[in-house]
């Protein structure tokens, strides 16, 4: 565990990257596991497979998202870990486990990664045998699945970082050539942005992106320019 922990955080560099390295090593780690993904539950509704190692841990989250049902819409929001030994005689999900079970899957292990209002990220284990994890594989999961949730969260963090750290360059390329263009200071550039952001009903990051790319400004008048 404490090589997975260093692998995760040399992966982190971004969150698909994280999220990679941590579907790979959960398969390398739990005996038990022949696949493995993140999923991830926005309001409680929409379902996204992300970083699956491969085909069949997608063809489940499109079922939980099409039937409306499944641990990862229910049971983990409540429960860390939520283990489904046999989806070909599973009772809390009916019309989920037998579409997954028709599919090939045989058992399945679910992990909360984190829980934010009604959105959700966990990690799953998937298994084409029923009663494949043991619970000594349930052990390393819970583990493995904190190491995870830390990198993730880091993960996502330095992609804020990284993209506020964007748009604060991109504002300030924009008040540059607002500045040289008119012959104004660089808060009345800022304040040209916020005009045309108003005017619009776009965020000023995308007015600014729109006049370092194009050279135009949109929405302010030809009155409004010869004012400035």
């Amino acid at each position: 565990m404490g090589q997975v922990a260093r692998a995760l955080q040399q992966e982190h560099a971004d969150v698909e990257s994280t999220l990679a390295a941590i579907t790979r090593a959960a398969v390398g780690n739990v005996p038990g596991a022949d696949e493995c993904a993140v999923t991830l539950v926005t309001g409680r509704r929409r379902v996204e497979c992300r970083a699956a190692t491969g085909d069949l841990p997608r063809a489940v989250d499109e079922a939980q998202e099409r039937f409306g049902e499944g641990p990862c819409l229910s049971a983990v929001f409540e429960e860390a870990t939520v283990r489904l030994d046999d989806l070909a005689h599973e009772q809390r999900w009916p019309r989920f486990a037998a579409a997954v079970a028709g599919l090939g899957m045989g058992s399945m292990l679910s992990f909360q990664l984190f829980v934010t209002g009604g959105n959700l990220g966990a990690l799953n284990l998937y298994s084409r045998r029923p009663h494949a994890f043991s619970a000594e594989d349930e052990s390393i999961g819970v583990v493995f699945a904190s190491h995870a949730a830390i990198a993730l969260a880091g993960a996502q963090q330095e992609e804020r970082m990284r993209t506020a750290m964007g748009t604060r360059e991109l504002i300030g390329q924009a008040q540059g050539i607002l500045m040289e263009r008119f012959k104004i200071t660089g808060d009345a550039a800022f304040q040209v942005l916020v005009r045309a952001s108003s005017h619009t009903n776009r965020k000023v990051a995308d007015i600014a992106e729109e006049l370092t790319t194009t050279g135009d400004l949109p929405g302010l008048t030809h009155d409004q320019r010869r004012a400035l």
